[in-house]
């Protein structure tokens, strides 16, 4: 850490840091306002069956679902998991700026591993739930015509403008943690590790916003909780690699101080 220009280091750290707390508060912001009555018979007005079959549903049941909160997708919060990765190594450098080499180097290691450990077991656990969503959704849209009227009532208005603003807040937010960290010390380009996993994060918000775009909007919820299953893999793949890592640092750690020679 020679030579670091801790203002930029700062920087780059409260950048990150930024960015993983808009993935975790983007569940509250990017939540639907209730649909009009009218924008959704112009949703379905070209398709004669649902229009037929609208007829038999229940006005109440329908307004009800049209009113409530729309689902602000899975993807963007699910990003936090692989940023949380990169927030937690830097973390861990600032730490080692304030706390001495051998402190820090004893605990790194076991920090690291818990964390990891924590890490994957909370993204499987959110894989699931988003291969769940993924069959609820696409269940009540091929169950013609009642299912899908259902579906496109909860699902069929998703804040794509509100994802892709707050997905191009974020590539900002990445960019900006990337120079700076660059700035503050060339030698991190040397950190291959920390490289890929700022480009897979990159990634992640391309294929989100790629997934988003892919298809028409009464589509998007159903691409969104694949993209947050493709973060949420990606995410779990680096935690092992960084479980991984941390056992040499841990077999340091337990290795007994050599005795001092006697006088």
């Amino acid at each position: 850490m020679q030579q670091l220009r801790t203002p930029l280091f700062v920087a780059a750290l409260v950048a990150i840091a930024l960015a993983v707390l808009v993935e975790i508060g983007a569940a509250g912001f990017l939540q639907g306002a209730a649909t009009p009555a009218a924008r959704f018979d112009d949703l379905i007005a070209s398709d004669s069956e649902l229009r037929d079959a609208l007829e038999d549903v229940d006005a109440d049941e329908l307004n009800a679902l049209l009113a409530g909160d729309k689902p602000p997708g899975m993807a963007i919060s699910y990003m936090a998991l692989l940023d949380g990765i990169i927030l937690f190594t830097i973390g861990l450098m600032a730490v080692g700026l304030v706390v001495r080499e051998r402190v820090i180097g004893r605990v790194q290691g076991i920090a690291t591993l818990i964390f990891s450990l924590l890490l994957v077991l909370a993204a499987i656990g959110m894989i699931l739930l988003a291969i769940a969503a993924v069959l609820l959704m696409v269940g009540l849209f091929l169950a013609f015509p009642f299912g899908t009227i259902a579906y496109l009532a909860i699902y069929g208005f998703f804040n794509r403008g509100g994802a892709s603003a707050t997905l191009g807040i974020l590539m900002t937010l990445k960019l900006v943690f990337g120079v700076t960290l660059i700035l503050s010390q060339q030698r991190f380009l040397q950190n291959k590790g920390l490289v890929l996993i700022t480009l897979t994060s990159l990634l992640g918000n391309v294929i989100i916003s790629f997934l988003h775009g892919l298809v028409p909007i009464f589509l998007v919820s159903i691409t969104d909780a694949i993209a947050a299953i493709v973060v949420a893999i990606l995410a779990v793949i680096w935690a092992v690699v960084v479980l991984i890592g941390s056992i040499p640092a841990i077999i340091n750690a337990l290795r007994p101080s050599p005795m001092a020679s006697p006088n």
